[in-house]
């Protein structure tokens, strides 16, 4: 039983260290050191264990259960931006927007219309729109023809702040300054470097030689794109902190919850889930593995009232995100 339990507090002490190696993102860059941002991708198994391995030291009535439970701490707010249960908002919410990856529209297009018109949201963000989208009574910016911009208000301004050359990159950015009875906000759709995966490349097939091979061809396509997320949330992140209006970002960050994306796209801003969202906030549905890389950001002077992920329809191999807000009349 000795060296069982020294086995759990080797594996209990390494699993608290690949966590804090998650911290990370928030100083290392890709560029320098990957590693940490591979390390993000498994925050949902890592704090699974570090919670396993607490329970056992729980039921095995041992003093090292309360320092193991007070350096968990450390992990609250991570963890809170994958699974959340914020209180009630009081405020009254004046504005409505949906971002949503539509993945070409190859579900129904006519469906995705529907659903967005019944939506009713005041700014709706679309990614990888590939084929044209209708909404009634709005405004459009599409100057690229993979992300889209649709507001029922006023749109005063819009630039492509990321454009893609195919070759180096595929990522893609645009902003549209949109007036709201009366005031400017700055609206941010992103859409940064996918890794084109498919089932198959992710699959475990039990065969070790094989599953060996796939695991190494997964962390040669992440590591490139890691690099090439950075220099895409830079150009972002100027356009966030030169923005002369409160700012609301929204998109698919290709980026989980804890990673240099997240860390640095968030930065001064308000993560809407965190605020206001509830239960999971797992946004793409294609593998089991809980995957969270949609997101709504917001300056801090427009206030969250509630998060949605909405799991009652499957347009896309992402779940629609829809927020509602109260802002300044």
């Amino acid at each position: 039983m000795k060296v069982f339990r020294l086995v759990i507090l080797i594996l209990h002490v390494g699993v608290f260290f690949l966590l804090l190696g998650t911290l990370m993102n928030a100083y290392v860059p890709p560029k320098i050191f990957p590693w940490f941002n591979l390390l993000s991708l498994g925050f949902p198994v890592l704090i699974v264990v570090y919670a396993i391995c607490t329970l056992f030291w729980l039921f095995s009535w041992k003093k090292r259960t309360f320092a193991f439970m007070l350096a968990g701490l450390i992990f609250m707010n991570p963890l809170q931006r994958w699974v959340n249960f914020s209180s009630g908002k009081k405020e009254t919410a004046n504005l409505k927007v949906v971002t949503f990856n539509i993945k070409a529209g190859t579900l129904g297009v006519s469906e995705i219309e529907n659903y967005l018109n019944n939506a009713n949201a005041d700014v709706v963000m679309l990614q990888e729109t590939g084929k044209k989208i209708f909404l009634k009574n709005t405004e459009v910016v599409d100057k690229n023809g993979i992300i889209k911009v649709i507001s029922k208000h006023k749109i005063i301004n819009s630039t492509e702040l990321i454009k893609s050359n195919y070759d180096s990159n595929n990522a893609y950015a645009t902003q549209a300054d949109i007036e709201i009875r009366g005031k400017i906000y700055r609206f941010i759709n992103v859409y940064l470097e996918p890794f084109k995966f498919e089932k198959g490349m992710v699959k475990m097939e039990g065969f070790q030689e094989e599953d060996e091979r796939k695991l190494k061809n997964i962390v040669k396509r992440l590591i490139p794109v890691f690099k090439k997320h950075q220099d895409q949330v830079s150009t972002v992140k100027e356009a966030i902190n030169n923005s002369p209006y409160p700012v609301i970002v929204m998109g698919d960050l290709n980026s989980v919850p804890n990673s240099y994306e997240y860390y640095h796209l968030s930065e001064g801003l308000q993560d809407a889930f965190v605020e206001a969202g509830k239960g999971s906030a797992t946004s793409f549905h294609d593998y089991k593995f809980p995957i969270r890389i949609d997101y709504i950001f917001t300056s801090k002077t427009i206030h969250p009232v509630s998060y949605k992920v909405d799991r009652s329809i499957k347009l896309s191999d992402h779940y629609p995100v829809i927020g509602t807000f109260s802002i300044d009349n």
